[in-house]
């Protein structure tokens, strides 16, 4: 590090001399990775440029439709370059779905009926998903999935934190009526590595070796460009994210996307809207030209985060804590998980985020009870776009061992000044 960055970083943010110290040795450590990273962040940088050539993107797509929406061009185009990129038959890309959860929602409902069961197989499922499926028990009739007839199963994992593939099969044998597999690419609140690319191919290959006609789906949040594949491209029948997470470059100011086989996009289209309409209305308020702008930026940008969690692994693990995953570890999400078992030090470390973020710094995050979670939540995340996970942000349940999660980071500089400061809140 120069030595007038360093002294900036001592004088105005008061971080430490081991601190600094461990920032250079993890510096080294990851230099190999970034290599690495750097090739699959131009190779979907390609991908996306090539999609919005191919469907030829002008001025004239980044539309400011009103009403009914009819006929938007720029909205329909941006479906078919999402498409393009997801190596699959259609998509349906809004600014309406609310957050990811709301786009995963749609997807589930749209294509599961009473009778249907739903099958989890990477255990519990986000918390977010809770009251959608009805596990919240105490929530009473809400509308979930269960209150419509709708069965839930979960397959837990391994004790090596892996999909257990011979109980989905035994499942799957035993069970006419499930009708769709939920599979969580991303860690969510867990204690596991993401799941990679080829292991997502070995599990649908496994569905369909015993019930062909069974819907794929995988929750792709986090996950986009971390790979030169998405879940689409190994037989994922249907996918879904969030456009304030990796595909939405951090321009995007809200949204989510549903991909997959046609008949399934368009039956998760009449849960966005409603039936006979689907996703041939919607205006786009004028967001459209952020929508593709974001898109194209999005490899480079979700690279930039994964490096600031490659970074966080590193640093973290020569300050004596606990991470998943390591920093060699094969990746297929931005999230880095590190243990406190300590509630001091995981609300030290998140105010620590708060207090390196470009937008509220002056403010303190504290634990609160947020719609949607079973435990309190801490959050950090002083970000231009409220709630924007691709920024940098981090966050946790308070609850043991005390688990933080961070993500995002829209250059890796920001990253790493931010962790650093959370750090030399924990280390004095």
């Amino acid at each position: 590090m120069i030595d007038i960055t360093k002294q900036f970083l001592i004088n105005k943010y008061h971080i430490n001399g081991k601190v600094l110290e461990l920032q250079e040795a993890a510096l080294k450590d990851v230099s190999e990775q970034f290599k690495k990273y750097n090739s699959i962040r131009e190779y979907n940088q390609l991908k996306v440029l090539n999609a919005l050539q191919e469907e030829r993107i002008s001025d004239a797509h980044f539309t400011n439709s009103t009403g009914y929406g009819y006929g938007d061009i720029g909205r329909d185009s941006l479906d078919k370059v999402y498409a393009r990129i997801f190596n699959c038959e259609s998509a349906l890309v809004r600014p309406h779905f609310v957050n990811g959860t709301h786009a995963i929602g749609a997807a589930l409902f749209g294509n599961l009926r009473p009778g249907d069961t739903m099958i989890s197989v990477c255990g519990t499922p986000y918390d977010t998903l809770h009251n959608i499926i009805g596990l919240n028990k105490d929530k009473g009739n809400n509308g979930s999935l269960m209150d419509y007839g709708v069965k839930y199963k979960k397959i837990d994992l391994t004790e090596e934190g892996k999909v257990n593939l011979s109980e989905v099969e035994n499942q799957l044998k035993s069970d006419n009526s499930i009708k769709l597999v939920h599979i969580q690419r991303s860690t969510g609140y867990g204690w596991r590595n993401s799941l990679v690319i080829s292991e997502l191919e070995e599990i649908i290959k496994r569905v369909k070796s015993v019930k062909e006609d069974v819907i794929c789906f995988v929750d792709n949040c986090y996950g986009e460009f971390i790979d030169v594949k998405e879940p689409t491209d190994v037989g994922a029948d249907l996918a879904a994210g969030s456009l304030i997470k990796n595909i939405g470059g951090g321009i995007a100011p809200t949204g989510g996307y549903i991909v997959g086989k046609e008949e399934y996009v368009t039956q998760a289209s009449y849960r966005l809207t409603i039936p006979g309409i689907g996703g041939e209305c919607g205006s786009t308020f004028g967001v459209m030209r952020q929508l593709f702008q974001g898109l194209f930026l999005a490899p480079h940008v979700a690279m930039e985060a994964l490096k600031g969690a490659v970074f966080c692994a590193r640093i973290m693990e020569l300050a004596g804590f606990e991470v998943l995953p390591k920093y060699t570890d094969e990746r297929s999400d931005i999230i880095q998980a590190i243990k406190f078992n300590n509630k001091e030090n995981l609300i030290n470390f998140c105010k620590g985020i708060q207090a390196g973020s470009p937008i509220d710094s002056f403010l303190e995050c504290e634990p609160w009870d947020m719609p949607g979670y079973e435990d309190q939540v801490i959050m950090a995340a002083g970000a231009f776009i409220q709630g924007s996970s691709i920024e940098l942000s981090a966050d946790a349940p308070i609850r043991e061992p005390y688990i933080a999660y961070l993500q995002g980071g829209l250059t890796f500089d920001h990253a790493k000044i931010g962790i650093l400061i959370a750090l030399s809140r924990i280390i004095k």
